[in-house]
């Protein structure tokens, strides 16, 4: 198994050897967050990487959204891109050591598959651990058989149900009808709801 740490990344994003990044937000996450409508709710975004579900929140009124990522250079795009975006809001380190609390929903999306998948149960905790109570896990999963061969790790409908009922009601969890062409019936639309 890769060690899946700070400089694997620094060194994907030094190469340009970004696969997951699609350019542009997912067709899932800009649907589900077009049908928000509280501009204040406190969001999170793991793994932000490239930022295009931050950019779009951002574009749509969205003002209370916090970002992290384990690789510095991502975020350094964001200060760039974004100069007048709250500084104190682009989070530098582990997701895990995260320290913040009391989200109202997180965003999902390729941050789960890019972890070990030793970490799965502690990536669940550790959610729950960082919402509010009936706060939202929400985004995508692939849904394709786990092997030793990522990151991107796969997973299966049957893992997501039993890694998550302990710590979520799990409120939608279906194949995505609108993902793009290279992903369609490989990813997972998925909302949690804390317990």
């Amino acid at each position: 198994m890769k060690m899946l740490n700070k400089e694997f990344w620094e060194q994907k994003y030094g190469k340009g050897d970004t696969g997951w990044d699609i350019g542009c937000i997912s067709t899932p996450l800009k649907e589900y967050i077009d049908q928000l409508t509280d501009k204040d709710l406190k969001i999170l975004i793991p793994g932000v990487g490239n930022a295009y579900e931050l950019l779009y929140l951002v574009e749509k009124g969205f003002h209370n959204v916090f970002v992290i990522d384990i690789a510095r250079q991502p975020l350094d795009r964001i200060k760039k891109r974004m100069p007048d975006f709250p500084e104190n809001q682009i989070l530098e380190g582990n997701f895990f050591d995260l320290a913040l609390n009391n989200f109202d929903l997180i965003l999902e999306q390729t941050f789960f598959c890019a972890l070990n998948p030793g970490l799965r149960t502690a990536y669940v905790k550790k959610m729950k651990q960082l919402l509010k109570p009936n706060g939202k896990l929400a985004g995508l999963l692939f849904n394709f058989p786990l092997t030793e061969a990522g990151p991107p790790f796969g997973g299966s409908i049957t893992e997501y149900n039993s890694l998550f009922k302990a710590y979520f009601k799990i409120k939608t969890l279906e194949t995505a009808r609108n993902s793009i062409k290279p992903r369609a019936d490989r990813e997972l639309f998925f909302i949690f709801e804390s317990k």
